[in-house]
């Protein structure tokens, strides 16, 4: 089994930064990616940025040149940093964990960028 713990969520003015942390916990023994998602009310979970066991990246156009993701292999945790946040920006973010044996989601942490 798997848990995901996301955090460093909050409010934050625009023009700021966040940094959101996703923790990985349990029996974790396969390659995996590693994401981020948002969601803002209404509307459907769009991927953020994705990192695989490589090391690549992907980031939606939207956050691209912003938003930055990385990883702690040792730590199985994975980062976003976000910058020049934009009201936008507001959602809840979720950490996603992907390997060929399951998929798996955080609870999520909430992100509020006020103009």
């Amino acid at each position: 089994q798997v848990q995901l713990v996301e955090s460093g969520g909050g409010l934050v003015q625009a023009g700021g930064s966040l940094r959101l942390s996703c923790a990985a916990s349990g029996s974790i023994f396969s390659i995996n990616a590693m994401g981020w998602y948002r969601q803002a009310p209404g509307k459907q979970r769009d991927l953020v940025a994705i990192i695989t066991s490589h090391g690549s990246t992907n980031y939606a156009d939207s956050v691209k040149g912003r938003f930055t993701i990385s990883r702690d292999n040792a730590k199985n945790t994975v980062y976003l940093q976000m910058n020049s946040l934009k009201p936008e920006d507001t959602a809840v973010y979720y950490c996603k964990l992907v390997a060929s044996w399951g998929a798996y989601w955080g609870k999520g942490t909430l992100v509020t960028v006020s103009s």
